[in-house]
């Protein structure tokens, strides 16, 4: 059964909107989890501009809620990351005036300090992932920095297929790098930009174990309903 993690990012840029108490992500997080998602994700950015320091306090503390917080490279992000300990974390690139994220970690550029701090959440027996380009050099890169898991970045992808231009291509780049990791024994998740459309192509990939999804899923229930979206999601990740 391949696991669904639901982003709630946009409950808390709705609340924040406002500069109020509503909606809030911690019971956005609970009802989530409550709809059959498999763990919820909360990205906290280094400008704080959806999730805050007290929402990750919140929802990590209630331990019915399976965590998978986003964190750039940053010391105090890092830190904060730590002292709550979340279930899973997904180190991910972070650019100020993007936004959403653009592409992949640069694992070249930062290979020790990633290795550096996979080490320091496997000594609290946090899972990790990296979220990664489409491309064999960076699959290979994640194995020699010893992380759990890699994500493999679906936004190119999603937008070919959206725009009903030629994916062929792309696609090819996800499953070469879903059977080099299959391979190292890493295990693939797929995340960023996902719809209907997409995540049905890509459940046919049988190495890919989990998709992450948020902007489309808080999108899609304002129509039909959170319920209702996560569980169409879960029969197209699984048929």
């Amino acid at each position: 059964m391949k696991k669904l993690g639901v982003n709630i990012d946009h409950i808390a840029t709705i609340r924040n909107a406002r500069g109020s108490i509503h909606p809030d992500p911690f019971l956005a997080a609970k009802y989530v989890m409550n709809c059959g998602a498999d763990s919820v994700t909360i990205h906290l950015r280094e400008d704080r501009r959806h999730i805050k320091d007290q929402d990750v306090i919140k929802i990590c503390k209630d331990k019915k809620i399976l965590v998978n917080l986003e964190i750039s490279l940053n010391n105090n992000i890092l830190k904060i990351a730590l002292r709550n300990k979340p279930n899973y974390i997904c180190v991910v690139p972070e650019n100020r005036k993007e936004v959403t994220t653009e592409g992949g970690l640069n694992l070249s550029k930062n290979k020790n300090k990633i290795k550096k701090i996979i080490f320091k959440f496997r000594k609290k027996n946090i899972r990790t992932s990296l979220f990664i380009n489409p491309n064999l050099k960076d699959v290979n890169l994640s194995k020699e920095i010893e992380t759990d898991c890699i994500e493999l970045h679906t936004g190119k992808l999603s937008d070919l297929i959206k725009k009903k231009k030629n994916f062929t291509n792309e696609l090819r780049k996800i499953k070469n790098c879903c059977n080099l990791a299959s391979e190292l024994k890493l295990e693939v998740h797929a995340g960023h930009g996902l719809d209907y459309k997409t995540t049905k192509l890509l459940a046919k990939i049988n190495e890919i174990k989990e998709f992450n999804i948020g902007h489309f899923i808080i999108g899609e229930s304002i129509f039909y309903g959170l319920k209702n979206i996560i569980s169409k999601f879960k029969n197209i990740s699984n048929n």
